[in-house]
This record gives structure tokens, C-alpha cells and sequence, in this order.
């Protein structure tokens, strides 16, 4: 829906590419990422404000500096400090100007270290093929060492220092444990800035393919639609009078709002679903009894149905929905006869147990953040929301608390976990030590609602709380589930 149709869609995307974009650059600059192809790691997200991306090939070494390989190489710092300051990109000699004049200086790529092979060590292309392979074969012992004593004594009789020549082993033994290509970097350097492009200027078709393609990716449906709302996205609840059975986009307002399907919905079956759809087409239900016989539905199908709020238009609140679909008739014992029976009075639930309903059965609220509901609460613990944590110097003492929406303990942080929490003001990052996170083990693993005591710490634009005690708030969100995509 994003391109003219009468247009050949890869020279549309073509155009797209060329632009290079500066809104979208400052989008992905900020870490703006949520929900983009291959930069909305934590690990990603903390480099993009710090390599600073300002064109296509700035997100070809985005993807591929974050990888295993540069940083167990020691190449990231060393590219950074280069990019901040022009007058440390130095060359040992200046025929590798040709080899890494493109990255600074620092071997990025794994073609690079092909090429070092052969300028600076004597290498022949077959030489440097099998040293390729050899870092392609992760880590299986012997692999690399019988290439290791040839680079020496090639670079050594080139004239190599010592320092550098053991320095450009270490960085290729970082490669063994994952390294990427150039043309791989850029093929995802390529999905990257797409994403990030309709992210930007389409928010609503952008939220409605990640909803639709779910489970994938870092972030669960609630922390996606709390993220595009944050970007004035207008997401609508699942309605049985409005909803199919993937999320869709609803032009009535510019720009469109995104209608939640079915499928987001625990125990909602397919095939009622659709039929569901087939049936309104003819006309609007008048009922929640007309939409049963209509549609052909079992009390399974209906109490899913009022679990997701999704008969509020034909029931009104919860309650009503779920006195209909449990005094709903058995199709098989009385066909399609009417059935007339007087509407209880019931009072509506309250804002926190159509919240918990919401979490229950979607997983996500369109209602207020539940920490929103708390935030009293919070403030007479003297826990800092993220945005006024966003706002303190770095090394000031902080306390936070948040719902846990990701823990990831990537392999080269040596044990170290970063945590994300979210509350109703945006995210917080949190780091915590391998001995904290041992020591607390069951606050880091069980808690839901997660309470830190740090210390803030910034660099630029990115902000982490370095933890010194975790705190389990959980049991103030009651039956609150909250989903987390845990240790990626």
C-alpha cells in the first residue's frame, strides 16, 4: 500500500535508497529503532547514537561493527574515537590505505582481512580463501593457527612492528567468532534503511506488518503499540463489528489508524473468526445472539470474544459481554431459535481489571500504561519515571522502577545482563554486573515489575542505570501479566 501500483516497485525503492534521507538519519541517530530490521538491539541501539549514521554506507558498518567478531577484535572504539577525530586514522603503511582506507582504518569486514592477508602478509588469493574459511569455521580448534605463524613471518618480512602484527591476529581471531562480510552488511544495511524509512513516514502500515508478522524480534505486541502510539499512532481495540483477522489500517483519519485483529487474541479461532467477517458482510449484527447464530459460534468462541473486549460495540463493557457469551444458547439443542432472556444490570469493572483483561487475552492495553495507575504509588517510593531519569547528569545516583520488556545477555558482555523497563514515559537501560545478577538472580529473573538503585551514566545521547540493587515490585501489579522477550 506503500507504492504506486502503476510503478515497478523496485525502482520505487530505488528512489527511496537514493534520497538518503536526513529525517530518516536523524530518526535512526536517536535510536529511534523499535521494531527496525537489525538495529533495534539493545547492542544497536546504544551505537547508533554514538557512530552517528549520516548515509547508506554508515549503516553498512553500523550492522557489521556490532557483531561478535569487532568486538572481541577491539576494532569498535578504535573506529569511533577515528570517526570523532579525523587525525587518528593512521595506516601502519600506507599500502593498506587501499585495504582499510574505507573503514578508517580498522578491519571491519571479513573481504578486509582477505585483503590484509595478501598486501601485508604475502598471501595468494588461494591463501587467503582458506584463511576465510578458517574464520568461518567458529572457533574448531586448529583452524586458524596453521595460517596464524605464516601471516607472522609474511608481515615481519614486510616490515610489520611486532605491535601491529600482534595486533591484527587478535582482531582476526575475533573474526572466528563472527565476523561479517561486506556484502551481507549491506544487504541488511539495505533492510535496515527501508524499515527505518516507512517507520518514519508510515508508522500505522509499519506497526500493522509487525503485529501481523508476530512472534519475531525483540519487542512483544505491547511494547510495539506503545511505541507508535508514542509516535501518534491511533491503534483501535478488536471489534467484532470492525476487526479481521490480521491487524488493518482504517482510513477515516490521516493518517490512518491501525484496527487490531483477531489473532491477537488468546483462544480465538481462525475460522470463527473469518466466518465472523463473511457474516457482517450481508449486514451488521444487531446482537451478540445474532452474531453467535450468524456466525455460527461456540461459548469458546464467544468468551475469547468478550475476554479481548471484542463485543464492547454489541455488549457494551466487559461484564455484559461475558454474562452473554456464558448464558449463550448451544446451537446444537436449539438450532437457530431466538433466544429472549432479560439483560442483568452489572456494573462496569474498574480501569485496573479492564487493563489486567486487556494483558490476559491480547497481552497489550489500549488503555493507560498500568504504571500510570501507579505512579502515586511510585513517587512515595521515590522511583524516578524514564523520562525525568532521562534528564539527570551522568553519575547521579538514581532509583526507577519499570515493567520488564527484554533481557538480553549477549556472549561478548562476559555475564554482564542488560535489562529494558518501560513505564508510561518511555524506556530505561539497565546494566546489570555479572556478580549483582547472581546475587539477586531471582529479582532479575522473576520480577515483573523491576525496581533498580544505580547509578545513571551517559555518553552523548545514551543513557544506562548501572545497577548496585534490584527490587521485585511486582506484587503492585496485581494479576497483571506482562509479556518480555527474554535473553536474546
Amino acid at each position: 500500500e506503500l507504492v504506486d501500483a502503476n510503478r515497478p516497485p523496485v525502482e520505487q525503492m530505488q528512489e527511496i535508497l537514493a534520497r538518503d534521507d536526513p529525517a530518516v538519519y536523524a530518526m535512526i541517530r536517536k535510536a529511534d529503532t523499535i521494531g527496525v530490521f537489525q538495529i533495534e538491539s539493545r547492542a544497536q541501539m546504544s551505537m547508533l547514537p554514538r557512530l552517528k549514521p549520516q548515509e547508506f554506507y554508515d549503516l553498512v558498518i553500523e550492522v557489521a561493527i556490532v557483531r561478535p567478531g569487532p568486538i572481541q577484535g577491539e576494532m569498535v572504539h578504535p573506529y569511533l574515537q577515528r570517526r570523532l577525530d579525523p587525525s587518528k586514522i593512521v595506516f601502519e603503511k600506507e599500502e593498506l590505505r587501499t585495504v582499510l582506507g574505507r573503514t578508517l582504518g580498522v578491519p571491519i569486514f571479513q573481504e578486509q582481512v582477505m585483503q590484509l592477508a595478501m598486501v601485508a602478509g604475502g598471501f595468494t588469493a588461494d591463501d587467503a580463501d582458506g584463511l576465510r574459511r578458517a574464520m568461518a569455521a567458529w572457533r574448531r580448534k586448529g583452524t586458524l593457527e596453521k595460517y596464524e605463524a605464516q601471516l607472522r613471518k609474511g608481515m615481519k618480512d614486510r616490515g610489520y612492528t611486532s605491535d601491529f602484527i600482534i595486533k591484527i591476529c587478535k582482531q582476526i581471531y575475533g573474526f572466528s567468532d563472527y565476523g561479517f562480510p561486506e556484502s551481507h552488511a549491506a544487504s541488511f544495511a539495505l533492510l535496515a534503511y527501508v524499515s527505518s524509512w516507512i517507520k518514519h513516514y508510515h508508522p500505522a502500515p509499519f506497526l500493522a506488518a509487525l503485529l501481523n508478522s508476530q512472534p519475531m524480534g525483540f519487542y512483544s505486541p505491547s511494547a510495539l503499540v506503545q511505541d507508535a502510539r508514542r509516535h501518534d499512532v491511533e491503534v483501535r481495540a478488536v471489534d467484532v463489528t470492525r476487526s479481521e483477522w490480521d491487524s488493518t489500517l482504517e482510513r477515516d483519519i490521516d493518517p490512518p489508524a491501525v484496527r487490531l485483529g483477531f489473532s491477537l487474541a488468546k483462544g480465538a479461532a481462525e475460522n470463527a473468526m473469518r466466518r465472523i467477517v463473511a457474516a457482517r458482510t450481508e449486514r451488521p449484527f444487531e446482537s451478540v445472539d445474532d452474531l453467535a447464530l450468524r456466525a455460527d459460534l461456540t461459548r469458546r468462541d464467544l468468551r475469547a470474544l468478550a475476554a479481548a473486549g471484542a463485543l464492547s460495540s454489541l455488549a457494551g463493557h466487559r461484564r455484559n459481554a461475558y454474562w452473554l457469551a456464558a448464558g449463550n444458547r448451544n446451537p446444537g439443542i436449539l438450532g437457530k431459535a431466538p433466544v429472549h432472556e432479560t439483560q442483568a444490570t452489572l456494573a462496569s469493572p474498574s480501569e485496573w481489571d479492564d487493563i489486567n483483561a486487556d494483558y490476559a487475552s491480547l497481552r497489550l492495553t489500549l488503555g493507560r500504561h498500568p504504571l500510570a495507575l501507579l505512579r502515586r504509588r511510585l513517587q512515595k517510593l521515590r522511583l524516578a519515571t524514564a523520562a525525568e531519569l532521562h534528564k539527570l547528569p551522568s553519575g547521579s545516583p538514581a532509583r526507577t522502577a519499570g515493567i520488564v520488556t527484554g533481557r538480553q545477555r549477549p556472549e561478548t558482555a562476559r555475564g554482564t545482563i542488560f535489562v529494558t523497563i518501560e513505564d508510561e514515559t518511555g524506556y530505561t537501560n539497565i546494566v546489570i554486573w555479572n556478580r549483582l545478577a547472581e546475587r539477586q538472580r531471582r529479582e532479575l529473573l522473576d520480577s515483573r515489575l523491576l525496581g533498580v538503585e544505580g547509578t545513571l551514566e551517559r555518553d552523548g545521547e545514551v543513557v544506562h542505570l548501572i545497577a548496585r540493587r534490584l527490587i521485585d515490585h511486582s506484587p503492585l501489579l496485581g494479576r497483571l501479566m506482562v509479556e518480555s522477550r527474554d535473553f536474546h
